[in-house]
């Protein structure tokens, strides 16, 4: 290579749902990454079976495009602030963000949260207002409440002087001026556009990648300098075992060179690189050398670090360690030991548990795994329900059984000594005749309102609300807004303990006995009792069944069978309807259990149990039943 090349790393940093991912297809598609007979998924960045089916960005990951002479580095990072720790990491890698707000929306929390971490690094962001296709798209207030955003979050006179574009992602398009959109967007009762990230009429992306590279100045060549590589991601190969990816900030790495490792303790070790490889589109290439201002991939040392710094061995300058948001939620990942434990699970000891759990720490740094007194317990804390529950939910794909407990938040003590909790920045948009009922739950919640207004209909509630109050509420404000509500939340800070807060009125019923559930006997609870489980369901003593319509719980028979009798009378060998029984995702399981209860997860099943199965046990205890 005659000349050094021109290097630019972007990300695109947004709320959840505002179109990141389709972006970045949009990038992909128009710099000739695919072949034309290609076939290509829509965002073909979100890998993860888990991320395909939510449609979330759960893990960072980089590609790259050629728009000219410059080589663009793009990392899609994850909206959703229970994935904070990989948001941080990638900040140190970028030369700008593309800040991607929806043009109806505005920014929202995570909007907030992910700007915010971007302007701590001095970077100067670019605005993308996106979905201008929307009938309700607000455009000047949008970009407005950005204004007053950057802001809120001091941002200085250079990172306020931000480019602004406008555009439709899920069409390929970019426009300096949203008046150059108009007139595309066929009208209402007409067939809506096809999604076509290549562009439309005319336009396409042009206009945000020169943007780009006039914002932002190609990589200085420090190629002369010693090497100085930080690693911001790991990951893990088969064939050659753990990989780290970072950006060279000096010097260059070559293939089969010995480095210095600069570890989190502060100690200098000697290493040596196998391979390196860089990004070229979607594919990681292997290359005999990378230059300063990459983002590479380097194979060979099997104890790298995230945050880990490496060196030149002849004159090592380690990098700051990357500091990582605290968890604020834990919860006991424990051994299965129900009555059907080990009939589904390929791994269910603690040996496999704990295995697994370390295999995650090396490379979900915002997790945090500790012993426990019991050796078949872990106590696993995180940033949110979603962190948590997507590595429950990843484990039991891999055919780990295990049974966890409600989660809890972390407790942390102030200047003196005072207890503090975390805090939830909560925004609500809800029809306004569920407003009242939302606000009663939320002031029961200890919530406190800083923001209401409405529009078309729709009030928008913005609380602060402990995040113990939030627990278990997600299902209720579904029930309460008949499913036309929306609910963002972002973690805000910690506060001092707000007292008490009522968790579920209702109680539960428990199954007496292990059996395969009948329609008779279920007929005969569900007068009283929400079930959870339908005719053929095979229950153990202490399985959950059903919600009680009282506040107490109550042990019951859903095994019991019709006596068999020669008598017979009217209508009663009819046939018996029962109604749908009430099934739980992973979330709303965990939000639903009580102190005394466990969800048992398994590759086929998620349960609800009492921690004591038998009844006597849990009369010992001190709960009242019927």
């Amino acid at each position: 290579m005659s000349e050094k090349q021109k290097i630019i790393n972007i990300a695109v940093i947004a709320h959840v749902d505002a179109g990141k991912s389709t972006l970045v297809d949009a990038f992909l598609n128009q710099s000739g990454v695919f072949r034309s007979n290609e076939e290509v998924a829509d965002c073909v960045m979100d890998s993860d079976d888990i991320e395909r089916e939510r449609g979330i960005t759960i893990y960072s990951k980089n590609c790259s495009v050629m728009h000219g002479d410059v080589k663009i580095n793009i990392v899609d990072t994850p909206g959703h602030a229970d994935f904070s720790s990989e948001v941080e990491r990638i900040m140190k890698t970028v030369d700008t963000v593309i800040l991607l707000v929806d043009s109806s929306e505005g920014p929202m929390p995570q909007t907030r949260f992910v700007l915010k971490k971007s302007l701590e690094q001095g970077i100067n962001p670019i605005l993308f207002i996106n979905k201008l296709d929307k009938k309700d798209a607000r455009v000047d207030e949008v970009v407005d409440e950005v204004y007053e955003l950057f802001m809120d979050l001091d941002a200085n006179d250079e990172q306020l002087d931000f480019p602004i574009l406008y555009g439709i992602a899920r069409q390929g398009i970019a426009v300096r001026e949203p008046e150059d959109i108009q007139g595309m967007v066929i009208g209402e009762g007409e067939e809506k556009i096809k999604k076509s990230p290549a562009g439309y009429g005319g336009l396409d992306i042009t206009p945000l990648f020169d943007t780009i590279i006039d914002h932002c100045q190609p990589y200085p060549d420090l190629n002369d300098e010693p090497l100085q590589l930080q690693v911001s991601t790991l990951a893990y190969d088969d064939y050659i075992g753990r990989l780290g990816i970072g950006r060279i900030t000096k010097g260059k790495i070559k293939e089969g060179q010995s480095v210095a490792l600069a570890k989190a303790d502060g100690s200098i070790v000697q290493r040596k690189v196998n391979q390196i490889f860089v990004y070229r589109g979607l594919k990681r290439v292997a290359v005999p050398e990378a230059e300063s201002g990459d983002i590479v991939v380097v194979s060979g040392i099997a104890d790298i670090s995230i945050g880990e710094t490496i060196c030149d061995t002849q004159n090592p300058e380690p990098m700051e360690m990357i500091h990582i948001e605290e968890p604020t939620l834990s919860m006991n990942f424990m051994v299965n030991k129900s009555p059907f434990a080990g009939k589904s699970g390929k791994y269910v000891t603690s040996r496999h548990i704990r295995e697994r759990l370390n295999k995650e720490l090396e490379v979900n740094v915002g997790l945090m795994v500790e012993d426990t007194d019991s050796t078949d317990c872990f106590r696993v804390s995180g940033r949110g329900e979603l962190h948590l529950s997507i590595l429950i939910e990843n484990m039991r794909r891999e055919g780990y059984e295990l049974a966890v407990s409600k989660p809890e938040v972390i407790m942390r003590r102030g200047d003196h000594g005072q207890p503090l909790e975390p805090i939830e920045e909560v925004v609500i948009t809800v029809p306004e005749e569920y407003s009242g009922t939302v606000i009663n739950k939320l002031n029961i919640r200890k919530g406190i309102m800083t923001q209401m207004g409405t529009e078309n209909g729709y009030a928008k509630l913005e609380y602060l609300v402990p995040t113990r109050g939030l627990l278990g509420y997600r299902t209720e404000f579904i029930n309460d807004t008949r499913g036309e509500g929306t609910m963002v939340t972002r973690f805000a800070d910690f506060d001092e303990y707000k007292g008490d807060i009522p968790q579920r009125v209702n109680g539960v019923a428990i199954a007496q006995e292990e059996g395969t559930c009948t329609p008779y006997a279920l007929f005969n609870i569900g007068e009283r009792v929400q079930m959870f489980v339908e005719p053929g369901t095979k229950v153990y003593e202490g399985m959950i069944v059903g919600m009680n319509s009282r506040n107490d719980d109550m042990v019951v028979n859903p095994c019991k069978a019709k006596k068999v009798s020669n008598m017979r009378a009217a209508g009663s060998d009819d046939a018996i309807k029962l109604s749908p029984p009430r099934t739980f995702t992973l979330e709303e399981a965990l939000d639903f259990i009580d102190d005394d209860e466990l969800v048992e997860i398994t590759p086929d099943d998620i349960r609800i149990r009492k921690k004591l199965l038998k009844e006597l046990d849990r009369r010992r205890s001190g709960r009242v039943y019927e």
